[in-house]
């Protein structure tokens, strides 16, 4: 009877906590909603035999979701994901607007673009139009690192933010029209950003453009507020008054560590990797045989600065180029988990 007994306990007890519901997954500190105003991605180049399913898709996947307008500013393209999404978005009666890097006009995915009737414009000249950012219904912004190159998205380190603000795509829509509609590049470009400090549900977020906002008259006062730590992933970096500045602060007691892409340090003219490495700062060369081709400084973990913005004269005199400043623990905490990635496989 007391075998019985403990039998229709056990019993019961399963039965009971089968009937419990399943307690909520606890989400990780660095995650977001899908549906929230700010979305990081990064590549994913540990396997570059594997040319699709990545962060092109994600991008198609939104010009496909567009019902008004797409303006694209981009640096360079020969990705055929991307170029059939504007396609289709032209032929269901999308605005659809293009502005390029002249160099790279004779592409045959912009020549396929040009004949459905897509108007693009170049901005014919030495210096870069280096931007690489796509606006959606005036409403949703895509920029960061990443060109829309088999390269950009599938052998280099990337980045890739979308942002869903209004007053964010005005900001990127006027300077799109400046290049598009005024043939203003460069230097020729106004100040005329209608909203430099946008809140994305709280988050600040700082928007310069170059050459004409002086992007380095922003985030050089942002490193130099750093109590704690700087990280810093730089493709090219050749800016000697941000040298300096990192170095004063490790004097300071502040935690500076950095990734240069390994071909830039070696090669481009006045690259800072050597100045900070004989100052004694933890600085190091990626391991990617292809790219690091990051633009990142994050301070304190809570403050992300990057962009298309390289950290040298062309990008901050010349080029035209996007910058973001944005004031989110939470993106921060994404951007250092991809420092501690590409760091891990860094090398002196």
């Amino acid at each position: 009877m007391k075998r019985l007994w403990l039998v229709l306990l056990l019993f019961g007890g399963l039965v009971y906590a089968g009937c419990q519901p399943t307690p909520p997954a606890v989400p990780s500190p660095t995650s977001r909603p899908a549906s929230a105003p700010i979305a990081i991605f990064f590549t994913q180049p540990t396997t570059p035999t594997r040319l699709h399913g990545g962060l092109d898709e994600t991008v198609a996947a939104a010009i496909d979701n567009a019902r008004l307008t797409v303006d694209a500013a981009l640096y360079d393209l020969d990705l055929w994901s991307i170029r059939d999404a504007l396609l289709r978005a032209a032929r269901r009666g999308v605005q659809v607007r293009i502005v390029a890097e002249s160099d790279h006009l004779a592409r045959a995915e912009f020549q396929a673009l040009r004949r459905a009737g897509i108007p693009i414009v170049g901005d014919h000249r030495q210096a870069l139009m280096h931007d690489k950012f796509i606006i959606i219904d005036h409403y949703e912004v895509w920029t960061g690192s990443m060109n829309y190159t088999l390269n950009g998205v599938y052998r280099n380190d990337n980045d890739l933010v979308r942002l869903r603000s209004s007053r964010l795509a005005a900001d990127y829509t006027a300077e799109f029209n400046e290049m598009f509609a005024d043939h203003r590049f460069g230097a020729a470009s106004p100040a005329n950003t209608p909203y430099p400090h946008v809140s994305l549900d709280g988050t600040l977020v700082e928007v310069y453009f170059s050459p004409e906002d002086h992007p380095r008259n922003h985030y050089l006062p942002v490193v130099s507020q750093a109590r704690q730590s700087i990280v810093f992933m730089a493709f090219n970096f050749t800016d000697d008054d941000l040298a300096r500045l990192l170095i004063a602060k490790a004097h300071q007691g502040v935690k500076v560590q950095g990734v240069f892409d390994a071909r830039q340090a070696a090669t481009s003219r006045g690259n800072d990797y050597e100045t900070l490495r004989r100052a004694g700062l933890d600085v190091r060369r990626d391991g990617n045989p292809y790219a690091m081709h990051h633009k990142v400084i994050i301070v304190d973990g809570k403050t992300v600065i990057f962009g298309s913005y390289n950290f040298t004269r062309s990008a901050e005199t010349r080029n035209d180029e996007n910058l973001l400043i944005v004031h989110d623990p939470l993106l921060a905490a994404r951007f250092m988990e991809e420092f501690q990635r590409v760091y891990a496989m860094s090398k002196p």
